[in-house]
Formats: C-alpha cells, sequence, structure tokens
C-alpha cells in the first residue's frame, strides 16, 4: 500500500533563501541553505530545539574541481510519501515507511556541473543524500574525499568504538564526545586485524545521549558500491566529519553517472525505545529485488563451533595448526571437531529437539594454514577432510529431516573466494545445503584493501546477490556492518560485523553493558548473528587453568535470544550442556525466531532493554530484559498480550543470589496464568536476564 500525499515543483530558484522540510509527526525539522560561499548547508531542530547546528555537505573529486561551494539552487521540489511493506522476515509482519522529502538540485556557477541533495524526514529522524545525475561535463569520477558534517549542540554522552578499517568487534566505551581517544582503549582485546585510522576517528552507528536527555544516532543506509562511512570528532566543538575508507590506493569511490551515495542518517527522540525499535535503515534500502522468495526460511541451528573456541577439539585436521603435518599422509590426533561420527551427533541432536540445521565449522581442506600468512590459495570450498564423508552425513541429514549449514572461511583472500564462488554453491545445492555463513578473517587479497572500503563492500553484496542466484541464503562473519541491504537481498539473513559471543571463550570478554547497546547501533542495520545460547558460562569447568567466561548469567542468555534479533539464531553451547539443563534448555527449542510484532518496553542505552514479540502467525509471545552489571528491577504491563485470553507465563529467570560473575548459572523457572490486565515484576541479577514464554490458554 503506497500513495504520494503531495507534489509541487518551484523553478529557477536561483537564490541562497533557506528551505524547510518537517516530519510527518512536525517534530523533527531541517533547515537547509546555501553559504555565503554557495557551500549547502542543513541543520536539524527537534520539538524546536536545535540538534545539529548549522552542518556543511560537500563532495571532494579527484583531478576535478570540489562539489562542495559556488552552487546555487535550480529548483526544488517537495513530497510526501506513505507506504507499508511487508519483509520477507522481520521484527513485525508489516513495516510503515512514511517520510517527508525535500530534493535540492544545484548547479556550481563556474563548472556548471549539477549535484542534488535529497533529504527525507522520518517520524524519528533525518536521512540525506548526494545525487550525481547524468552530464555532459561529469560521467566516471573518482570521490577523494566526502565532507559531510554533523555539528552537535552539546557534549553527549557516546557509545563509540575506534574507526578501524578492517573490524567493529571492539568492546563499547561509554565517555562524554569531549573525552573520546582511541589511544586510551586496551587493543589486547582478541581483534587480529586492526586498522585504526586516527586518534579520534570512530564508527558509527554512533549512539548518543544529550545532556538534556535526548537520544541521537548518527549511521548510514543502502552502501551500495560506495565505502563505510566512518566519523572524525572535534572533541572540543563537539563536530564530527564523515570519514570514508580508502582503497588500496587512496581514493575512496570510483563511480559514473547517474548514481548516488548512501545515505546519511541522524535519528533523534527523547525517548530511547523510538531509536531501537526504528526501521529507517530499513525504509532507505530499494525494495526487495527477487521474484522468488520462497527459499528464504528462518532456522535454529545448532553446530560444530562452540567446542573449538573452548579448545575441546580444532579447525584442522591433524589439530597443530602446522601446514606441514597435512602434507603427505597427515596423521589425525583425534581433537578434529568435524568428523562425520561428531556431525551425526549434532544432527542426532538438532532432530531429536527441533533444530532446523547444523553448522559445520572445519570440514574442508586448509586449516592447518589458513590464517595471519596473508596467502593467496587456502581454501577450495569443495574438498571435505578425511574423516569427513560428505555423501554420508548429507543422508543422514536427510533421513532426520535436518538441513545442513556450509561454512566458508576465506582467510580474507577474496580474490580466492570469487574464483571458487560458483563451484563452492553449485556444492551447496548437490547436497542440499539451503544456507552458508562465510568468514573474512585476517587482511584482505587483494592486497591494501580494507573490510570497510568500496571494494570489499561490493564483494559482500557481489556474494548475497550470487547466493541469490542459486537460492540460497547468506550469514556473513567478519564482514562490513549491514545497512539494510537485506530488504532489497532478504536472503542475506544475517552478519556478524560486531564483537560476537565467541569473544567471551578466549578473551577478555563482552562487559555485561555490551549486549545492551548492540540493539541501539549493529542491529539498526540489520540482523545479527549473536551466537547467544551459552549456558556453562566459566571455561575454568573445561580446564580448570582458563580463566574466561561469558559476561552474562544463563538467564540473561536465554533473554538474548529476543532482545538480540535475527532470523537465524544458533544455540552456541554444546549438546551435552543443554543436557544437563533441560529446564532452561526449553526456552530455546521454544523461542521464535520470525515474528509478527514486537514490542519495545523498556530501553536504556548500556544499562536495559525488554522487549515483547508476537510468533509470526501464532498467538505465542516472547519476551526478554536484559540489563548491565548492575542488578535492575522493573514491573512490566502485559498490555501487548490479546484482550480477552488467558496466557501460560513460563518465567526464567535469575535467582536470588545469581551474579553474572560469581553465581551465573544460579536460575528459576515458574509459571503464573496472566491476561493482558496483568503485570509481572522482573527481578534482573547484575549481569543478569529474564526470559518469558506466553502460552494461549484454549
Amino acid at each position: 500500500m503506497k500513495h504520494l500525499l503531495f507534489l509541487f515543483l518551484v523553478f529557477g530558484i536561483n537564490t541562497n533563501y533557506s528551505q524547510n522540510i518537517q516530519s510527518p509527526s512536525n517534530k523533527i525539522s531541517v533547515n537547509f541553505k546555501l553559504t555565503t560561499n554557495g557551500q549547502p548547508s542543513y541543520s536539524v531542530n527537534y520539538n524546536n530545539k536545535p540538534v545539529i547546528f548549522e552542518s556543511t555537505l560537500g563532495i571532494k573529486l579527484k583531478d576535478k574541481p570540489a562539489l562542495d561551494a559556488n552552487f546555487e539552487i535550480d529548483n526544488v521540489k517537495n513530497s510526501s510519501f506513505n507506504e507499508s511493506w511487508k519483509p520477507v522476515l522481520g521484527e513485525q509482519a508489516n513495516i510503515v515507511n512514511h517520510y517527508n522529502e525535500l530534493i535540492i538540485s544545484l548547479t556550481q556557477k563556474v563548472t556548471h556541473l549539477k549535484m542534488n541533495i535529497i533529504f527525507r524526514v522520518f517520524n524519528e529522524g533525518v536521512a540525506f543524500r548526494y545525487d550525481f545525475p547524468k552530464q555532459k561535463d561529469l560521467n566516471y569520477f573518482i570521490i577523494s574525499d566526502e565532507v559531510s558534517q554533523f555539528n552537535l549542540t552539546e557534549n553527549n554522552k557516546v557509545f563509540w568504538i575506534p574507526g578501524d578499517f578492517d573490524s567493529q568487534e571492539y568492546v563499547y566505551n561509554e565517555t562524554l564526545f569531549s573525552d573520546i581517544n582511541t589511544q586510551k582503549i586496551n587493543l589486547n582485546n582478541g581483534i587480529g586485524v586492526k586498522s585504526i585510522a586516527g586518534k579520534y576517528t570512530i564508527q558509527s552507528p554512533l549512539m548518543m545521549k544529550s545532556p538534556s536527555g535526548l537520544y541521537l544516532n548518527i549511521f548510514e543506509a543502502a552502501v551500495v558500491n560506495y565505502p563505510v562511512m566512518h566519523l572524525d570528532a572535534d572533541v572540543i566543538n563537539y563536530k564530527l566529519n564523515s570519514h570514508l575508507v580508502p582503497n588500496a590506493i587512496g581514493d575512496k569511490a570510483y563511480l559514473q553517472t547517474p548514481c548516488v551515495s548512501p545515505w546519511r542518517t541522524i535519528m533523534v527522540s527523547n525517548d530511547a525505545r523510538d531509536i531501537v525499535s526504528s526501521k529507517m535503515i530499513l525504509n532507505l534500502n530499494e525494495p526487495c529485488k527477487l521474484d522468488d522468495v520462497s527459499y528464504i526460511k528462518p532456522m535454529k541451528y545448532v553446530g560444530i563451533w562452540w567446542e573449538m573456541h573452548i579448545g575441546k577439539s580444532t579447525w584442522d585436521y591433524a589439530g597443530t595448526q602446522n601446514a606441514t603435518n597435512f602434507a603427505g599422509n597427515p596423521i589425525p590426533t583425534g581433537k578434529h571437531g568435524a568428523t562425520t561420527e561428531n556431525t551425526k551427533r549434532y544432527i542426532d541432536f538438532a532432530a531429536k529437539n527441533g533444530f532446523d540445521g547444523v553448522l559445520v565449522e572445519g570440514w574442508n581442506v586448509g586449516w592447518e594454514d589458513w590464517s595471519g600468512n596473508w596467502k593467496e590459495e587456502v581454501f577450495d570450498f569443495v574438498t571435505p577432510y578425511p574423516d569427513f564423508d560428505l555423501p554420508a552425513i548429507t543422508a543422514y541429514a536427510k533421513e532426520k529431516n535436518v538441513k545442513m549449514i556450509m561454512h566458508h572461511e576465506t582467510s580474507g583472500s577474496v580474490a580466492n573466494y570469487e574464483r571458487h564462488l560458483d563451484r563452492a554453491l553449485e556444492l551447496m545445492k548437490k547436497y542440499n545445503y539451503p544456507a552458508a555463513k562465510s568468514g573474512y578473517v585476517g587482511k584482505i587479497i587483494p592486497r591494501g584493501e580494507f573490510h570497510d572500503g568500496q571494494t570489499m563492500v561490493n564483494h559482500f553484496n557481489f556474494v548475497a546477490r550470487r547466493f541469490a542466484d542459486y537460492k540460497l541464503m547468506l550469514n556473513s562473519h567478519e564482514s562490513s556492518r549491514p545497512t539494510g541491504y537485506s530488504r532489497t537481498y532478504p536472503n542475506y539473513i544475517a552478519a556478524e560485523a560486531a564483537r560476537g559471543n565467541e569473544f567471551n571463550g578466549w578473551s577478555d570478554g563482552n562487559p555485561p553493558m555490551h549486549e545492551t547497546i548492540l540493539p541501539f547501533t549493529r542491529l539498526l542495520g540489520g540482523p545479527m548473528d549473536y551466537t547467544p545460547g551459552i549456558f556453562e558460562i566459566k571455561r575454568s569447568y573445561y580446564d580448570k587453568t582458563r580463566t574466561e567466561q561469558v559476561h552474562t548469567t544463563l538467564a540473561k542468555q536465554l533473554a538474548l535470544y529476543v532482545t538480540m534479533y535475527s532470523p537465524l539464531q544458533m544455540a552456541a553451547d554444546l549438546p551435552e550442556n543443554y543436557e544437563r539443563y533441560p529446564d532452561a534448555f526449553q526456552f530455546i527449542k521454544d523461542v521464535a525466531v520470525d515474528w509478527d510484532e514486537s514490542k519495545y518496553l523498556e530501553a536504556e542505552p548500556g544499562d536495559y532493554l525488554t522487549i515483547a514479540r508476537k510468533t509470526k502467525g501464532k498467538e505465542t509471545w516472547f519476551l526478554g530484559a536484559i540489563t548491565d552489571e548492575n542488578a535492575r528491577k522493573s514491573e512490566i504491563k502485559l498490555d501487548f498480550l490479546t484482550k480477552g485470553k488467558k496466557y501460560k507465563a513460563i518465567i526464567y529467570e535469575d535467582a536470588k543470589d545469581a551474579d553474572w560473575k560469581n553465581n551465573p548459572i544460579a536460575y528459576k523457572i515458574s509459571t503464573v496464568e496472566v491476561t493482558s490486565k496483568s503485570k509481572i515484576k522482573l527481578n534482573l541479577a547484575p549481569g543478569g536476564g529474564t526470559a518469558i514464554s506466553f502460552e494461549p490458554i484454549n
């Protein structure tokens, strides 16, 4: 359903007079004007108070005059748009896309080059992009810089990670804007490849809270054929400037008219729930381009994965991470995880407990010498190890009605992956694998390219499209962070692109507040494969000499299935650990992964989050509540439940003496009867959570 509310054009404007546009709710307003030297600029108000002071815009070109000054306005177009669309998979069955739009057409006086700036104003924020129309004097061109500014009004509290061109796998820093400094963070954090751009360069999405209580978020949407945008912070004047990731020779983007930049976004509200629930990033992407989406289905899966992270088994066949041990006649040590026998054990567990799929990492040759050597040819993505019987496993999985999930680790050798991609996808089709998890650990080949540059952005998007050609689903790890491309290609079912649960297995881990920040940042751009569900919290359970642990309680691990949205959810722990806690495991078995409706009940970035979601096509609801390192109590109204119906609420919560560090596995389960008029008290331990399932009573 869509309709155009109004449209009018103004031609022949050759003036610096300002242009204004407001959100449909009239709470947000944008003022655009040309400065005295003809440079585009804008400002943003919320409830008639400034949140972005006048900020300049522009593009710098290589070997051409910059498109950042000496403009005059040719014409202005205003319009409004309102539609409701249905995502293939999602947090809600219908998404409203409602905005007012302002298009300013500009011509540079001396060069006669043309550029349009497009603003869209939603009820929760502002988006703008650069539009380069087809023209005689601008065909092929190279962007050397983008000079988009975001001039803040206050010394906001910010949740930031360094502007690293190769990784987003950082713990968030919670500081004042004036205290941003990448040189003060601990870099002994388990990240293998680091390319931090500067002392004051940070990443978007950047979540903020102003001293006056406003919540702001600066991000981008629809990053296609363009590098990722990081941000340079002026910590004295509270200003941010766009910082595009360069390619191997220092250029930012190679373009040909007609073309557009990604959207730059500014979300603002006095209610944090408006930010965390926003679908603005998705709405700024193109509609689905796939004719057939029947193969795109949500999945819950288990896999041979966590046992490698805790040192129980290895990815490589010989178990020594030494390539010479695989030459000739390799001798297995018995530690290889991806064996036929072990895989069948996971298939049996999945079938018994109603899981859709099994992921197997380390199934293919190459893991002896895969990381850290900047090696061109590592994996061929089709040859299994001698102890992994691909045909037999396929037949066994089919017999048990379980799907296998492929694993494609590239070791950063993108050129090698693209050479082998079609053969790898043909193998998946031959053996009936519906989805693959890809990985990009290490420095990129082509050498000199970064994970976040234009080349790699194009690669990640290309792989998603190629998977679609084969009617396959993709879950990327170590990729550039998503910016809503899953609306256009919904077979791009999930991504990691942030510091996931795996870091709790072998590094300092993720602090308790980490999962309360990700929904305000990384998840705004698309589903995240966070791999929750770890029950044996402490690694000392396996090795008394190890001190690593998951920085949550067990109950919080359950709640993450609701608060960390993904239509692809892993029960990440070992089968035997779930078998020791079958009552808690029941929630993971029951919880849905595709939703009709989502209600954001409580939200404060860095502190807490409570979400309730209704199962797609059913009357069951699930609630997840999480907190940071502080214990928390609250009372939740259940008015989201259907009126007149009774529900059985099964509550999985922290025990009274639970604590993420000292007593993380202490939990209790209770059952009560509730209606939409009921309330439930939540008691969250430090680093804790509560998970609730609501089943209608017939």
